[in-house]
């Protein structure tokens, strides 16, 4: 069994990665520069990793925690989610940009947790019906995960880093706003592509 000493090693080095991976990707992140992050030698972490591709590992379980306990948190304590999660949005932006094959699967995964919770609201009754579940659930993933890909040109116009939580919560929230209430009037444009594709399907 770890130490309690051995276990807080283990997360500071995770932390330390989870930083500098979201700061300069994992191909530009050295297994020395977490060491000398986290404030310990390069040999406790490949002893607690084995390899920078098991701390990239670690991370990407990090992020999933994240985004578990982040989906279950109660409204009370939103914010205090939010503010813990900056180096995990970080971390998946610049994991996304890469587009590595964990990127890709990391974002597989939470593409079907998605699908899950929004299946849960539909039963519980906080989320409307969809014809398309897996549409909705990857659409919505990628409104939530765009700001942080795009976060040079996000970040100008909105006048924050889309990964600090001020910028996170005025882009959400304005997002949910739409979700919530309606962005259009009437149903024009739903009209419009839903006979698009119904012409799509029809060929």
């Amino acid at each position: 069994m770890r130490s309690a000493s051995d276990v807080t090693a283990r997360a500071r080095i995770r932390d330390a990665a989870l930083a500098r991976f979201g700061a300069e990707g994992v191909a530009g992140t050295s297994v020395r520069a977490v060491a000398a992050d986290a404030g310990v030698s390069p040999a406790l972490v490949l002893h607690h990793f084995r390899s920078k591709e098991g701390l990239r590992q670690a991370c990407d379980e990090h992020v999933l925690d994240a985004i578990r306990s982040g989906g279950g948190a109660d409204t009370s304590a939103l914010g205090d989610v939010l503010r813990a999660a900056t180096p995990v949005r970080r971390y998946l932006g610049r994991a996304l940009l890469d587009g590595t094959e964990g990127a890709s699967a990391l974002f597989a995964e939470i593409v079907e947790r998605t699908q899950e919770w929004l299946a849960t609201g539909e039963a519980e009754g906080w989320a409307r019906p969809t014809a398309d579940a897996r549409a909705r659930a990857v659409t919505y993933v990628s409104w939530l995960l765009a700001p942080l890909v795009l976060g040079d040109q996000v970040g100008r116009l909105l006048g924050g880093d889309p990964a600090d939580t001020a910028t996170a919560v005025r882009g959400a929230r304005a997002g949910l706003e739409m979700l919530t209430g309606g962005l259009f009037a009437d149903d024009r444009w739903l009209t419009a592509f839903t006979a698009v594709d119904e012409q799509g399907s029809s060929r």
